[in-house]
C-alpha cells in the first residue's frame, strides 16, 4: 500500500475516534446512573407540570451535572412535549446533545464571569427563542462569576420571563452566594457507589468486546472517587495501554496503586505495632514508585470501611482504629506538601501504628472501675475466705500497674511526636 495512502487512513481512524465517555454519554434520563433521586424528581416535575425557572445542580466531577442539563433542556423542548420520553435522535435533541443549539445556551462561568457579559445575557433573555419553546442557559462552574456579576443577575433570576430557565452547575457549592441559591432548586449530586460504577463499566467492557478482570474493574472504580466520567476515561486509557486484556495488576502499574494484598499487610501492622514491618512495606512501595499519597488515601479508606463493619456487626466502640484513622487523615497533608515523600510516608505510618498502641484516659478510667467493681464482689462474696486488707493491697497494686503501663505508653507516644 501507498505511504500516503496509509498515512492517509491513519490521519482518518485517529480523526474518527471518539472516546468512551463521549461515546457512552447518557442520552436519556433512564441511562443517568446513582442519581435516582434527581432523576425521579425532575420526571416528576416535568410530568405534572410543575418546572422551576431556576435550577441549581451541585456534587463533585464527573457525576452527570451538565448531562442531566442537557437532558432537561432537550425534555422541556421536545416536539409535542415537555416531555419525559423524548426522542434523543430528533433534530432539536441531537442539536442540543452537541451544544449547537441556539436556544439552549451553554455559557463556562470561569471565562464569562464579568458584570458586563451577565447584563449581555440579560438583555438576550428578553427575546422569545428562535426554534425551540424554552430559551435555557446553562452555566457550568457558576460559582467562578464575580460577585458583581452575581448581582447583576439576581432580578432575572427571582423574575425571569416565561420562556427562560436558568440551570447552573457548580463543584463548589459554597461559593454560590445565598442569594442566587435561594432563588434555585438545589439538586445534589452524589458520588456514584462502586458497584454501580463497576456494572456499568462491565456493561462497556462488553460493548467494547474487551477482556477485562473483575478485580479490574473494581480498582478502576475505586480510583474514580465515584465519577462516572473518571471512571470511563481510565478505562479508556486502561484498553489503549493494554490492547483489550486489562488485569488488576496492569491498573495498578499504569497509576502507582499499592495491590490489595499491601494495603491490608500495612493495616494489620500498625494495629499490632509491628514498626519493622511498615517500614519493609515503605520501602517495598517506593521501589515499586507507587503513588504514596494515594497508598495512604486505600489505607485510609480500608481502615474506614472495616471501622463500619465493625461498628455496623457487634456495637463495640473499636478506639485504637479510630486513632489510627485520625492521624492518618492528619497525616496526608504532610505527605502532600512536604519534601521528601518517602520519608513523610514513613513518619506517618510509624505515627498511626504509634497512636494505635495509646489508650484514651477514659478506657484507663473505665479499665479502674471495672476493677473495683470486680474487687467488691469478690469480697461480698467470700468475705469469710479472703482477707480484706491484702485484696484491698492486691486492687491496689492492680491499678498502679495499669496506670504505670499507660503512663509509659503516653510518654512514648508524646517522645515519638516530638
Amino acid at each position: 500500500m501507498p505511504a500516503e495512502s496509509t498515512a492517509g487512513g491513519l490521519e482518518k481512524n485517529v480523526n474518527s475516534y471518539r472516546v468512551i465517555a463521549l461515546r457512552w454519554r447518557p442520552k436519556t434520563f433512564g441511562e443517568i446512573i446513582g442519581q435516582s433521586h434527581i432523576v425521579t424528581t425532575l420526571t416528576n416535575a416535568i410530568l405534572s407540570g410543575r418546572v422551576a425557572h431556576a435550577y441549581l445542580f451541585v456534587g463533585p466531577r464527573g457525576t452527570g451535572k451538565t448531562t442531566t442539563a442537557r437532558l432537561l433542556a432537550a425534555a422541556l423542548n421536545a416536539k409535542n412535549g415537555p416531555s419525559v420520553d423524548f426522542d434523543s435522535g430528533d433534530e432539536i435533541s441531537l442539536a442540543i446533545a452537541s451544544g449547537n443549539c441556539l436556544d439552549v445556551i451553554e455559557i463556562d462561568g470561569a471565562s464569562n464571569n464579568s458584570v458586563e457579559q451577565i447584563r449581555d445575557l440579560r438583555e438576550e433573555c428578553r427575546y422569545a427563542p428562535t426554534f425551540c419553546r424554552y430559551k435555557i442557559y446553562i452555566i457550568d462552574e457558576v460559582h467562578m462569576l464575580s460577585n458583581a456579576a452575581f448581582n447583576a443577575l439576581l432580578k432575572t433570576l427571582e423574575e425571569p420571563p416565561p420562556h427562560v430557565k436558568f440551570i447552573f452547575a457548580t463543584t463548589d457549592a459554597h461559593k454560590v452566594p445565598p442569594t442566587v441559591a435561594s432563588r434555585c432548586q438545589r439538586f445534589s449530586f452524589r458520588p456514584v457507589p462502586k458497584d454501580v460504577l463497576v456494572g456499568k463499566l462491565s456493561e462497556i467492557v462488553a460493548a467494547e468486546s474487551a477482556n477485562v478482570s473483575r478485580d479490574a474493574l473494581e480498582t478502576i472504580a475505586r480510583l474514580a472517587n465515584g465519577g462516572v466520567r473518571d471512571a470511563e476515561s481510565i478505562l479508556d486509557r486502561m484498553l489503549t495501554f493494554c490492547g483489550g486484556e486489562v488485569t488488576a495488576n496492569d491498573v495498578n502499574a499504569a497509576y502507582g496503586l499499592a495491590d490489595s494484598g499491601t494495603i491490608d499487610d500495612i493495616i494489620g501492622a500498625m494495629y499490632f505495632g509491628d514498626y519493622g514491618k511498615l517500614i519493609a512495606i515503605a520501602h517495598k512501595i517506593s521501589q515499586r514508585n507507587c503513588d504514596m499519597y494515594r497508598v495512604l488515601c486505600d489505607v485510609e479508606t480500608r481502615v474506614h470501611e472495616q471501622l463500619a463493619n465493625i461498628l455496623d456487626g457487634d456495637g463495640t466502640y473499636p478506639d485504637r482504629m479510630i486513632r489510627i484513622l485520625e492521624e492518618i487523615n492528619a497525616s496526608k497533608e504532610l505527605l502532600r506538601t512536604g519534601i521528601s515523600e518517602t520519608v513523610n510516608f514513613e513518619t506517618a505510618l510509624l505515627r498511626a501504628a504509634e497512636r494505635g498502641q495509646s489508650r484514651a484516659i477514659d478506657a484507663i478510667i473505665g479499665d479502674i472501675r471495672a476493677l473495683r467493681a470486680t474487687a467488691a464482689g469478690k469480697t461480698e462474696n467470700s468475705a469469710a475466705a479472703d482477707d480484706s486488707a491484702g485484696h484491698k493491697s492486691r486492687l491496689s497494686q492492680n491499678v498502679q500497674s495499669l496506670l504505670r503501663d499507660e503512663f509509659r505508653a503516653q510518654i512514648s507516644v508524646m517522645d515519638a511526636n516530638e
